[in-house]
């Protein structure tokens, strides 16, 4: 404990704990179940911040303790890792892309008897390291039907971090949508080169509005501003980020990481867990991912924009239309 406290003091990351007490496993004299989360970024970022309220919500419904340490920098990324994996935690998840990557595999190898689940755009790692990923392209695909649909200057926005595949399909599927109803529409692109930089994220949306868009993907965090100064409107991503903007945010492509979390803590439990892929737990028919309410904008949307969006919805849903995987890296029209 020292030896973590003394890690973090020096790192300056923060750190949290969830004690659940009284536990059924507490009540046999069994060890209580441990989860830990380890983020790159704050948990105010919203890719983060949907995996960490999916592990206080399991927490807290499941009885077991969780740990989390976000800001996590490059350098110090294994030893927090490791620290977490040598004080006997069951599971241990979160954001591997990029910098995480090789550190958090190579811990993993070395515990193979912890079970790891992260984020990453790379395959799972025999015997105990799981991968996921946010497959919210198919509510950025309905989120494209109403921009194209609502637009009146036929000029769409995206602000997003940096061109990897997660963030590539949900660009490519949100212009997929407005194409797919209104094939006049042009797609502007911003890749701001940062998971976190709301300054640099508005400066790029206004530059989009001054070019004539109408409706903007906030993919990260700081479009907001830029919308409400001019009189336009986004889109949140993650999370249902209206009440941050309820003048400006039409609705959010919502990633619920809570049945991807309790289905891994249910595995472990049982002793089944696996290298797996753990996609499917992430797509709108398993609940991982959905549009959010419309809000105050339920009376402001026509009929017609909302009986579209909810029959592309039942079809995505049932399975007959299936949401183009499209990774390509997107180019400004």
């Amino acid at each position: 404990m020292k030896k973590l406290l003394s890690l973090l003091l020096i790192t300056a990351i923060t750190v949290s704990a969830l004690f659940a007490g009284g536990s059924k496993e507490q009540q046999k004299g069994e060890k209580p179940f441990k989860m830990a989360a380890i983020f790159q970024t704050s948990i105010e970022e919203p890719w983060d911040g949907a995996i960490h309220a999916a592990c206080e919500k399991v927490a807290k419904e499941m009885n077991i303790t969780y740990e989390f340490a976000e800001g996590v920098q490059a350098a110090d990324f294994e030893k927090v890792v490791r620290e977490y994996a040598s004080r006997g935690f069951n599971l241990i998840v979160g954001d591997a892309f990029l910098a995480g990557e090789e550190p958090s595999r190579r811990v993993a190898k070395d515990y193979p008897n912890v079970a790891f689940a992260f984020g990453s755009e790379h395959g799972p790692q025999e015997p105990n390291y799981s991968v996921f990923d946010n497959w919210i392209h198919e509510p950025a695909y309905l989120s494209g039907i109403i921009a194209g649909m609502m637009t009146k200057t036929n000029t769409l926005g995206v602000v997003a971090a940096i061109p990897i595949p997660e963030v590539n399909r949900l660009v490519n599927a949100y212009k997929a949508g407005a194409l797919s109803v209104n094939p006049k529409v042009k797609v502007k692109v911003s890749f701001i080169g940062s998971w976190f930089d709301p300054a640099k994220a508005k400066e790029a949306a206004v530059a989009m509005i001054q070019s004539g868009a109408d409706y903007l993907y906030a993919e990260r965090f700081g479009v907001f501003e830029a919308a409400k100064e001019a009189g336009v409107y986004a889109f949140g991503n993650m999370a249902d980020q209206n009440s941050l903007a309820p003048d400006v945010v039409v609705t959010s492509c919502i990633w619920d990481v809570y049945p991807l979390i309790k289905k891994s803590v249910e595995s472990v439990k049982a002793g089944t867990w696996k290298a797996a892929n753990l996609k499917n737990w992430s797509m709108m028919a398993a609940g991982g991912a959905k549009l959010a309410p419309y809000h105050g904008f339920d009376s402001k949307l026509p009929a017609k924009v909302k009986d579209k969006v909810a029959a592309v919805e039942a079809k995505i849903m049932d399975g007959s239309f299936t949401v183009p995987v499209d990774e390509s890296e997107p180019v400004s029209d």
